[in-house]
């Protein structure tokens, strides 16, 4: 059945991608588009939360993926590529592999600690999850403020909070995260259910910390409710 048009306005301080406005693209194991002024999902994971199997398997379709997409690519082929590797890290994430610090509550307050502590004064934050080994994060950008500097902030004081805390030494967070710019109200609209589900799908539900705007949930951009389900 074919959906309706998406009827709801934007809530209050969201911006999708500007097709008029310029992107800067950059690329390691994933690509990275970067707008000012847009929201972007965001996810970041702990060090050990693949394990060397899944890590094998994405390095396998990786090399699948360049041979059946030789240069020169589009920025289309970049983000199926980013969609098939991403879809890959997300059935793993899940099932809970590595030390899982996160699902200790004093380690995950301490990750929404370090994502609350700046908004509106360096970032517009829109929602978060903080599962067992992975964090899920709608945020835009204030001006004078980049992605990467805010994530860094965000890894690198959790990182020497959480390591000190539980006696560990060592890398805590995967270096690299997945992000992607949110790029209208249906997208957004789709993301936060997806992120409010996660803990249910990993048969986690209240269990981990999740957490929308109030302003946006009031817009009708909220977390699945039961009765959406039943």
């Amino acid at each position: 059945m074919a959906r309706g048009p998406f009827l709801l306005d934007p809530p209050p301080g969201f911006q999708g991608f500007d097709p008029w406005q310029s992107v800067r693209i950059t690329r390691r194991n994933l690509p990275h588009w970067r707008q000012d002024g847009a929201t972007y999902f965001v996810t970041f994971r702990l060090a050990d939360a693949l394990p060397a199997k899944c890590v094998r398997e994405i390095a396998r379709a990786k090399r699948i993926w360049e041979r059946e997409h030789p240069e020169p690519r589009t920025e289309e082929d970049w983000r199926d590529y980013a969609r098939l590797i991403t879809r890959q890290e997300e059935q793993w994430l899940d099932r809970g592999h590595g030390e899982c610090w996160l699902a200790q509550p004093e380690n995950a307050n301490r990750v929404v600690t370090a994502l609350t502590k700046f908004d509106s004064q360096r970032l517009h934050l829109g929602a978060y999850a903080v599962m067992p080994n992975h964090v899920h994060v709608i945020v835009r950008p204030l001006p004078g403020h980049e992605l990467e500097g805010i994530t860094k902030s965000w890894k690198g004081y959790t990182a020497r909070e959480i390591n000190e805390a539980v006696s560990r030494r060592g890398p805590f967070w995967q270096e690299e995260s997945y992000d992607s710019i949110v790029r209208d109200a249906e997208h957004l609209y789709r993301v936060i259910r997806y992120i409010g589900d996660n803990p249910k799908k990993a048969g986690l539900a209240g269990k981990c910390p999740v957490w929308v705007r109030e302003d946006w949930a009031d817009a009708g951009f909220g977390f699945r409710s039961d009765e959406d389900e039943s």
